[in-house]
């Protein structure tokens, strides 16, 4: 199990208080036992102990403690690798569906916040910014694809239009959505949790699976107790590590990193990103920023396929933030941490069955703010017995990561690679 990077977070300093939950002692039943108190695990949760199932979730450390409450807090749409991958598998009629489930995904989200009232700072508004000029023809395709799909929130900004709204010129134009934006993650997850239990689910915190049987009486052990129940969630993402031995490779961790300014006042946060919109360049290694409710500016990006941590993480970051941002090159860092996300190969989602009794859902390879909710609701929706919207994604198929000694050294090469090619195109 890698040890995550312990750096506070801003999310952290700025979550609203919140209960903490025992660990499991001894031996207990339930129908569902969920093993991750993230998106995936509390929104299946939710669903589950809503309509009358008897829930346990099981959380290492404490609630939001992995990347949902670490992530850069961009509500996405679609999936990462585009319609085109997935409707290369599941043809077009089912591709299309598969991004309807995509924009469910976002009205989840808002719906719980809205049922549950969770204070989490919901902005709507994202640019697609497009660092060269040669990529500007590609909005227009990107545009017509999504109009093609009935998502039509969105419009084209020339270079001199975008200059209206951020104050920078490296940037050649972008593509706007009105139907993407920006919140507090963790402030999300810790209402999620308060769903949960509100509604009858008992969480654990600290309390670390060490061993998973999802044979037909499946159960969960920790050091301290054990959860026997009729289904198991599996609902760890990126710090699944090896406890479910035919999972492992399925997904990567890869490191992310996040600073966020000193409060800049009002007016220059706003002369930095004039409408308070989320926003993201198209390179295959994103830089991504927005301004927060206090007038910091929280910058994200780069990605690492080794565990090394830079010694200074917000003097790593800083230079990346001051090359789009140079007017702040006299702002100080307040926070600097990071975190995993979990990718696949293809970049799609990887959900299934491991037997009758056991359910899996990971690897939203950096779109997993919305997506990971709606993973969590098919899984519940399963379990009820419906299946079909669930199935529907499980169908895609997924390659593991090349293990061994050579696996890191593999996915270095890529990230070079990548990283050449965001130079070059």
């Amino acid at each position: 199990m890698r040890k995550s990077i312990s750096a506070p977070s801003y999310y952290r300093a700025t979550a609203h208080q919140s209960h903490a939950h025992p660990p499991l002692a001894g031996e207990v039943a339930a129908d569902v036992c969920i093993v991750g108190a993230g998106y995936t695990g509390l929104s299946a949760a939710v669903a589950l102990a809503e309509a009358g199932y008897k829930v346990v979730v099981l959380e290492a450390e404490t609630v939001g403690f992995g990347a949902s409450g670490r992530n850069g807090g961009q509500i996405c749409t679609g999936f990462s690798a585009g319609q085109e991958k997935i409707e290369a598998q599941l043809g077009k009629d089912d591709a299309r569906k598969c991004f309807a489930l995509a924009q469910e995904a976002k009205r989840l989200l808002v719906d719980r916040i809205t049922r549950y009232q969770i204070a989490c700072d919901l902005r709507w508004g994202y640019l697609h910014a497009v660092p060269k000029p040669s990529r500007f023809e590609g909005l227009k395709a990107w545009k017509d694809e999504w109009d093609a799909l009935g998502y039509t929130d969105t419009q084209i900004l020339s270079r001199d239009e975008l200059s209206h709204k951020l104050g920078t010129g490296v940037y050649h134009g972008a593509l706007r959505e009105g139907g993407a934006g920006h919140f507090h993650p963790l402030n999300y997850c810790l209402g999620l949790a308060r769903a949960a239990t509100a509604a009858g689910a008992v969480i654990h915190e600290r309390s670390r699976a060490v061993e998973v049987d999802t044979g037909a009486k499946p159960f969960v052990r920790t050091a301290q107790g054990k959860v026997s129940a009729k289904f198991v969630i599996i609902a760890c993402n990126a710090y699944l590590g090896r406890l479910v031995p035919k999972l492992y490779g399925r997904v990567l961790p890869v490191t992310s990193y996040i600073i966020a300014t000193e409060p800049l006042g009002e007016a220059r946060a706003r002369s930095l990103i004039r409408d308070g919109e989320a926003v993201a360049d198209t390179n295959f290694i994103v830089d991504y920023f927005r301004l927060t409710p206090d007038t910091r500016l929280l910058f994200g990006g780069r990605a690492s396929y080794t565990t090394l941590e830079p010694p200074d993480l917000g003097a790593y970051m800083k230079p990346r933030m001051t090359r789009i941002f140079p007017q702040l090159a006299d702002a100080r860092i307040d926070f600097a941490w990071g975190g995993y996300i979990a990718i696949t190969v293809n970049r799609i989602p990887d959900c299934g069955r491991l037997s009758p009794t056991a359910y899996y859902a990971h690897g939203y390879s950096g779109q997993g703010v919305a997506l990971a909710g709606l993973y969590g609701l098919l899984m519940a929706e399963a379990i009820r017995g419906t299946a079909e919207r669930f199935d529907l994604l499980s169908r895609v198929r997924h390659l593991p990561f090349p293990g061994g000694p050579v696996r890191v050294p593999l996915l270095a090469a890529a990230m070079l690679f990548y990283r050449l090619k965001d130079m070059l195109s």
